[in-house]
C-alpha cells in the first residue's frame, strides 16, 4: 500500500501528472454540474454520453494553456485557469438559476444593470456552492503543503502539440456524434441548450464568442440591398385590418400599462378559495375590454427589455444579450416616432433608473419625448422594491407628470413590484402566500396581489379625471414569473405535472386591450408579443403596410397565428413545437407522420422570420429604408435631463 502511494505522489511530483489530474478534477465537476444544475433534457444514451464526455477535451484544451508557462509559474498559470474556468461554470448556474438560461457576451455588456439586480443575487445562492471551487482548493493545499513537489523541468513542443491535438480530436469526435444526432446544430442556433447539452459549456463559451463577433460585423458589412429581401417578406406577410376595428380608437390617447412578470395563469385562480387578481379577472368581463387568453411572451435574454422592444418596433429581440443594450443607436421605425408624427406626445413612466437596461438612450432613437425616471419621482426606502418605486406610489407620483402631458399622448408605465424574487412586507399583504415550500412561487401570489391592487387604484383615477373614456389602455404581460426551476413546485399549483408541453403554455401572459365604445370579449386568437403595434397602429386608424414589422394584427382576419419563440421553438392553435418535437395544442399530444410535416414547414418559417428580424437589427437594416410619410428619427432632439418645472406644476 506504502509503495502505491509513493508511485502516486511520484506521478503527480511530475508536472504532467500534476496537470492531468486538474484535468480529471475540472472535467467530472463540469459533468456533475452540467448533469445537476441545468435542465438539459437528456434523452438518449448517446446524449448521456456526450454530457459525459464533452467538458473533457475543452479542459484539455484551456488548462493546456498553462504549458505556455516556463518553470514554476505553469503551476501557478494551471490553478489561475482552473479558477477563471470555475468562476465561468458557477456564473452560468447563477445566471440559470435566474433566468433558466446561459450566459452570452451581449449579456456582460449590460454593466449598468448589475448594480440593480445585485440584490437579487443571494437569494440565488445554495450553501453547497462552495463545491464548485473544492478542486481549485485542494489543488492548492497540495502545493501549499507540498504533497506534491514542484518540477520546474518543461515539456517539449512535440509532446504539447501532442497534447493539444488530442484535445482537438476528442472535441471534434464530439461535435460528429453531437451532428448525427442533432444536424445543422451550429448553424440552428437559436437554442443554448442544445449547444451546452451537445458541446459543453466550455465549447459553448467560444460558440457564443464566434456568434457575438458574427452579429457585430454585421452592420459593418450591411447595404441598401439587404432590406430588400425584408421588405419583400414583411409586405407579403402584410395583414389587411379589420373594417369592424380599424380606427375604432381614432384621436385617442394610449396607456400601455407593463405587468412585470404577470403569467396568465393567475388570471382567475384562487388560492385557498381566495382570488389573487380580482381587478384583472373584472376586466375580463368589461364591455369595452378585449382579453386575449392565448397571448404569449416571446422573450429572449433580454426579458423586459425585449418586450419593450418587440412592441414598440414589432422586431424579435436578439438570440444574445438585449437590443436595448447593444442596439441603442439603431434606426427605428417605432410607435412613439410613428405617432408622434401624427400630434402625439409620448412618455414613459418608471420609478428606477434611466440607464437600466439603456432606456436613456434607446428612447432616444424610439423617439420617445419624455422620459420620467426615478429622478422625477420621491422615493423612500419603505416604499422601494428591489428594482425601483413600488406601484402603489408609483401610479399616485405618476399622476401629476401624466397631467404635465397635452393631448393625445402615447404613454407607457413600467412597474416592478412583481418581480423576482417577490419579496413583500407583510403589510403590504392582503392574501396568504402559497404553501408549495418554495419560497419564490408562494411570495409570488402575494406581489401579483399587490400589483393588482395598485392597478385597480390607477384605474380610479383614470375614471374619476376622465381620461377613461378617452384612452385607449393595453395591459401586457412582459415574461414570465416563474421558471422552469420551480417546475415541481408550479405542479402544485397547477395541479398536474409540469411537462415540456404544459411548460409552454405557461408562457402565456396576460393582453387586455380597451377601447370606449368597442365590444369587448374574451378573443381566443393565439398571437404574441410582436403583434401589439401593427394591432394597436390599425386600432387608431393606421395602416402598417408600408413599415417593416414581423407581426401582424391580432384583430385581421389574416392574423398569423403561429407565433414564434426565440429559441426557435412555436405554438399555434394546432401546433406546438417545442425542442424539435411536435404537438397538438389542444390535447398535448404528438403529432402523427402526416401532420408533422405541416409542422416542419412552420418551423422553417419560423427560423426565416427569426433570421431576418435578427439581420433588421444586427445590420441597422432600417437605415437603408424610410417609409412614406415618415421622417427618419433625429436622436439629437432628445434630451432626458432632469426637467424641475414639470415636477412644480
Amino acid at each position: 500500500m506504502n509503495n502505491l502511494l509513493q508511485r502516486g505522489q511520484s506521478i503527480f511530483n511530475k508536472y504532467v501528472g500534476f496537470f492531468f489530474l486538474t484535468v480529471f478534477f475540472l472535467w467530472i465537476k463540469t459533468y456533475i454540474v452540467q448533469l445537476t444544475q441545468f435542465d438539459l433534457g437528456i434523452e438518449n444514451s448517446l446524449q448521456k454520453f456526450l454530457l459525459f464526455i464533452n467538458p473533457l477535451g475543452s479542459a484539455l484544451l484551456f488548462l493546456g494553456v498553462a504549458f505556455f508557462f516556463k518553470g514554476r509559474k505553469k503551476y501557478i498559470g494551471l490553478i489561475v485557469l482552473d479558477l477563471l474556468l470555475s468562476i465561468l461554470l458557477y456564473a452560468n448556474v447563477l445566471f440559470y438559476r435566474f433566468f433558466s438560461d446561459f450566459i452570452t457576451l451581449p449579456t456582460l455588456t449590460q454593466t449598468q444593470n448589475f448594480g440593480d439586480v445585485s440584490s437579487s443575487v443571494t437569494s440565488l445562492l445554495k450553501p453547497y456552492d462552495i463545491l464548485f471551487f473544492l478542486d481549485v482548493i485542494v489543488l492548492v493545499a497540495l502545493l501549499v503543503f507540498r504533497f506534491v513537489k514542484i518540477d520546474a523541468n518543461d515539456m517539449n513542443r512535440g509532446k504539447v502539440a501532442a497534447l493539444f491535438s488530442m484535445a482537438l480530436a476528442i472535441s471534434s469526435a464530439n461535435l460528429a456524434l453531437a451532428e448525427t444526432d442533432r444536424p445543422q446544430l451550429l448553424t440552428r442556433g437559436f437554442d443554448r441548450n442544445y449547444i451546452v447539452k451537445y458541446l459543453g459549456m466550455y465549447n459553448y463559451t467560444i460558440y457564443d464568442a464566434v456568434q457575438s463577433t458574427k452579429a457585430s460585423a454585421q452592420r459593418v458589412m450591411a447595404s441598401s440591398d439587404d432590406i430588400t429581401e425584408v421588405v419583400n417578406y414583411t409586405k407579403s406577410n402584410y395583414a389587411e385590418p379589420n373594417p369592424a376595428y380599424f380606427g375604432a380608437g381614432k384621436g385617442m390617447n394610449v396607456i400601455y400599462l407593463h405587468l412585470e412578470s404577470m403569467q396568465n395563469f393567475l388570471i382567475n385562480y384562487k388560492l385557498n378559495g381566495e382570488e389573487v387578481t380580482p381587478f384583472l379577472n373584472s376586466l375580463t368581463k368589461d364591455q369595452n375590454t378585449l382579453y386575449f387568453d392565448n397571448f404569449f411572451h416571446q422573450t429572449g435574454q433580454g426579458k423586459t427589455s425585449d418586450a419593450e422592444f418587440m412592441l414598440e418596433n414589432s422586431l424579435y429581440g436578439l438570440s444574445q444579450g438585449s437590443a436595448y443594450t447593444t442596439k441603442g443607436l439603431n434606426t427605428y421605425e417605432a410607435a412613439p416616432a410613428i405617432l408622434g408624427q401624427q400630434g402625439y406626445t409620448s412618455a414613459v413612466f418608471h420609478g428606477n433608473s434611466g440607464s437600466f437596461w439603456n432606456r436613456n438612450e434607446i428612447y432616444k432613437s424610439l423617439g420617445f419625448n419624455k422620459f420620467f425616471d426615478s429622478n422625477y419621482y420621491q422615493i423612500n426606502s419603505a416604499d422601494l422594491a428591489e428594482y425601483g418605486l413600488m406601484d402603489k406610489p408609483f401610479y399616485e407620483q405618476s399622476i401629476p407628470l401624466l397631467e404635465s402631458l397635452p393631448e393625445p399622448f402615447y404613454t407607457k408605465f413600467i412597474t416592478v413590484s412583481n418581480h423576482y424574487p417577490y419579496p413583500i412586507n407583510e403589510e403590504d399583504a392582503t392574501i396568504a402566500p402559497g404553501t408549495t415550500g418554495d419560497k419564490s412561487v408562494d411570495g409570488y401570489f402575494q406581489t401579483a396581489r399587490y400589483a393588482d391592487e395598485a392597478l385597480k387604484q390607477f384605474f380610479d383615477y383614470l375614471k374619476k379625471s376622465g381620461l377613461y373614456d378617452r384612452s385607449i389602455i393595453v395591459l401586457y404581460g412582459d415574461h414570465y414569473g416563474i421558471s422552469e426551476n420551480h417546475n415541481k413546485a408550479m405542479a402544485q399549483v397547477m395541479g398536474k405535472e409540469i411537462t415540456p408541453f404544459e411548460n409552454t403554455g405557461l408562457q402565456r401572459v396576460p393582453l387586455f386591450i380597451r377601447v370606449p365604445g368597442m365590444e369587448g370579449g374574451v378573443n381566443h386568437e393565439y398571437g404574441g408579443q410582436i403583434d401589439l403595434l401593427p394591432t394597436l397602429l390599425h386600432l387608431l386608424g393606421t395602416d402598417t403596410k408600408e413599415y417593416v414589422q414581423f407581426g401582424t394584427d391580432l384583430l385581421s382576419k389574416q392574423h398569423d397565428d403561429v407565433v414564434p419563440f426565440r429559441n426557435g421553438d412555436f405554438v399555434s392553435s394546432t401546433i406546438t413545437a417545442i425542442d424539435g418535437k411536435f404537438y397538438d395544442s389542444k390535447t398535448g399530444l404528438k403529432l402523427d407522420e402526416a401532420k408533422n410535416e405541416e409542422a416542419k414547414k412552420d418551423q422553417k418559417i419560423v427560423e426565416y422570420k427569426l433570421k431576418l428580424s435578427d439581420k433588421v437589427v444586427n445590420g441597422d437594416l432600417l437605415r437603408f429604408y424610410k417609409p412614406e410619410n415618415f421622417t427618419p428619427v433625429d436622436r439629437s432632439q432628445y434630451n432626458y435631463n432632469y426637467d424641475e418645472k414639470v415636477v412644480s406644476k
